[in-house]
């Protein structure tokens, strides 16, 4: 019997795990508990950067849950974030006929050709106003990992 101690977390390391993201509330943003496993490689950018130097230095086997203040998991809100788009801009980006609500997310397309998401805030007859922020920016989350293996 050797007392080998568990693999634990390294910045490079190849994990399998659930995860979940919740409010304060307790509101699952996402979560993998109630399906298959996450397998991601840290450093690649699959997790907030946050979240993964909170998984660094666990060891395998690990289920823990962090509570983390406004702001650090997602960023501050920027006001500077919250943007005016044409009419024109968002039927470019929509399909034919789509009817929109406040508060739905609209996907875009940049002009570099990265995508971006927003939440509708205003609709106007020739702007919309955008919210390009995280849906999470500023907002107090729990972080809950549960680590299955460790490469």
């Amino acid at each position: 019997m050797s007392n080998a101690q568990p693999p634990v977390v390294t910045p490079s390391a190849y994990l399998t795990l659930h995860y979940r993201l919740a409010s304060m509330d307790g509101k699952d943003i996402v979560t993998t508990f109630d399906s298959t496993p996450a397998t991601l490689l840290l450093g690649q950018g699959q997790l907030a950067p946050v979240l993964e130097e909170l998984l660094i230095g666990l060891p395998e086997g690990t289920h823990k849950t962090f509570e983390l203040a406004p702001g650090v998991a997602f960023g501050p809100r920027n006001p500077e974030l919250i943007r005016p788009v044409t009419r024109a801009t968002l039927d470019e980006n929509s399909a034919p006929g789509t009817e929109y609500q406040i508060g739905d997310l609209v996907d875009f397309t940049a002009p570099g050709g990265g995508r971006f998401a927003g939440i509708l805030r205003e609709l106007g007859a020739e702007t919309c106003l955008f919210d390009f922020n995280h849906p999470l920016a500023g907002q107090p989350v729990k972080f809950e990992v549960k680590l299955i293996s460790v490469l």
